[in-house]
């Protein structure tokens, strides 16, 4: 019984088990549930490593599960891919292999976790292994199971540590879920022409690559949105938006990107959001005391951050070749600009303490410098963005 298609014995046949390990499909799903054990450590105080090996081994058997029959489904019964390195006996040997990993782990889950944990994580492994050919023809359960299955991952190693389900971790599974089922219908999208002609009804085949694609990014929106609502009533952490505006902007950048492009980036933007929303949850970093003071810079602060933000402001504008342009722009700004800080200034709508009391022409020196740098960083974020537009669109073609 051969397990590789291409050679014999063992060595062939480890090489094609091992090439059903996909790192960008599979480690979202483990790094969630790990994410999930360390939230309850954060959160409950409770943590055993040996209960998030146990989750996170689940969730490995059961994403290469759906990796192994998607490709045995795709290649052998469809005639979709043009080779794959596991024979059928193979794929059978490994779907069984992680069939019995999974279950090892359940049970392991069962004696140390408990019912809940189980009741979560077992899902997984049916969406895995009945993605092809049962799930993935339809609209929503084809866009679905991956998103519902992250979900079920991070609540799963969540409760798995003793974790009650609570505000915050239902939360951070909603907006995972939304902003996954968004990258989902834009990755269905590169499969388009191939979807039609097997009459497989992705959103693509359904609504039309325009419709889809508006219907994405509407999901993507709302992604974002609900973690800025959810920071705004007190669900998340203040420092939690950052991770909304950080994703927003791998958001922007990808929508003049074709689908494969768009994938790849915001793939790699849920990597980013996930990070920061951990950070947020984790150190609260807009939170009372725990801000990092700068203000033992005493009177050079203010100086002090107008050097940082123009220094990132110089670099951005050098790299879009818009220098020129900016010095234009912010000649013609500044006197508005000079005007409207003079009177704010005069009637008493603020005022600035850490700065070095030098005023020229009425004003604080810090402010002049703070008229330039702002538009400055302003107009370098903008012509970055659009000369990566162009650099997008004529990759993708």
């Amino acid at each position: 019984m051969a397990i590789a298609r291409h050679g014999a014995g063992p060595v062939p046949a480890i090489r094609a088990l091992v090439s059903q390990v996909h790192p960008v499909f599979m480690l979202p799903p483990v790094a969630v549930s790990l994410t999930g054990a360390l939230l309850a450590a954060r959160m409950e105080g409770t943590f055993a490593a040996v209960v998030a090996v146990l989750h996170a081994l689940a969730i490995f058997a059961a994403v290469y599960t759906a990796h192994v029959k998607d490709g045995y489904v795709d290649f052998f019964v469809r005639g979709e891919d043009d080779d794959h390195p596991l024979s059928v006996s193979g794929c059978r040997v490994a779907l069984v292999t992680a069939g019995a990993v999974f279950a090892g782990a359940l049970a392991g889950l069962w004696s140390t976790a408990g019912p809940v944990a189980v009741a979560l994580t077992a899902p997984t492994w049916a969406l895995g292994y009945f993605h092809a050919p049962q799930l993935d023809t339809g609209p929503i359960s084809a866009t679905g199971g991956y998103p519902v299955g992250i979900g079920l991952a991070l609540l799963g190693g969540y409760v798995a540590q003793g974790g009650q389900f609570g505000s915050t971790v239902l939360g951070l599974a909603g907006v995972l879920v939304v902003v996954l089922l968004g990258i989902k219908v834009i990755d269905d999208a590169q499969d388009l022409t191939y979807d039609r002609s097997i009459d497989k009804r992705t959103v693509a085949v359904v609504l039309g690559p325009a419709r889809a694609r508006q219907l994405a990014y509407a999901l993507l929106a709302a992604g974002s949105g609900l973690i800025v609502v959810l920071a705004a009533i007190g669900v998340f952490p203040t420092g939690s938006v950052m991770a909304a505006f950080a994703f927003g902007a791998v958001a922007a950048i990808s929508r003049r990107a074709g689908p494969r492009m768009a994938t790849m980036l915001l793939i790699r933007g849920a990597y980013v959001l996930l990070a920061l929303l951990l950070v947020a949850l984790w150190y609260r970093p807009f939170s009372g005391p725990q801000l990092v003071d700068i203000g033992i810079l005493g009177p050079y602060t203010y100086l002090a951050t107008e050097a940082v933000f123009g220094t990132v402001a110089l670099a951005l504008l050098i790299r879009a070749d818009a220098l020129t342009r900016a010095v234009r722009t912010i000649a013609v700004l500044y006197p508005v600009a000079y005007v409207w800080d003079w009177y704010t200034l005069e009637v008493g709508v603020f005022a600035i303490e850490l700065r070095t009391g030098i005023d020229l022409l009425g004003i604080p020196v810090e402010e002049h410098l703070f008229m330039i740098v702002v538009p400055a960083l302003v107009l370098g974020i903008h012509e970055t963005l659009t000369s990566m537009d162009g650099t997008l669109t004529d990759a993708d073609r």
